[in-house]
């Protein structure tokens, strides 16, 4: 028996709310694709941003961020 004919001589032996829910299934996995879109990565994704930044701006911003720090009110 062939796998088609045993698929459908269970099919006919099922109520037919539950043949509804057979078709349903069936529908859902013709559509569903097998192919899966590859992930980009960040660097992928930002790449069309077209924004320069250099090592002096980085250090720039980290001395901005800890001139600050550690406070002398924090230390007492």
């Amino acid at each position: 028996m062939t796998l088609e004919q045993l698929l459908i001589s269970k099919f006919q032996t099922l109520p037919l709310h539950r043949k509804q829910e057979l078709l349903d299934f069936a529908e859902f996995l013709a559509g569903k694709s097998d192919y899966q879109t590859p992930l980009k990565s960040i660097r992928g994704i930002c790449d069309d941003l077209k924004f320069d930044l250099t090592e002096e701006d980085i250090l720039e911003v980290r001395q901005e961020m800890w001139a600050n720090f550690p406070r002398e009110d924090l230390l007492s």
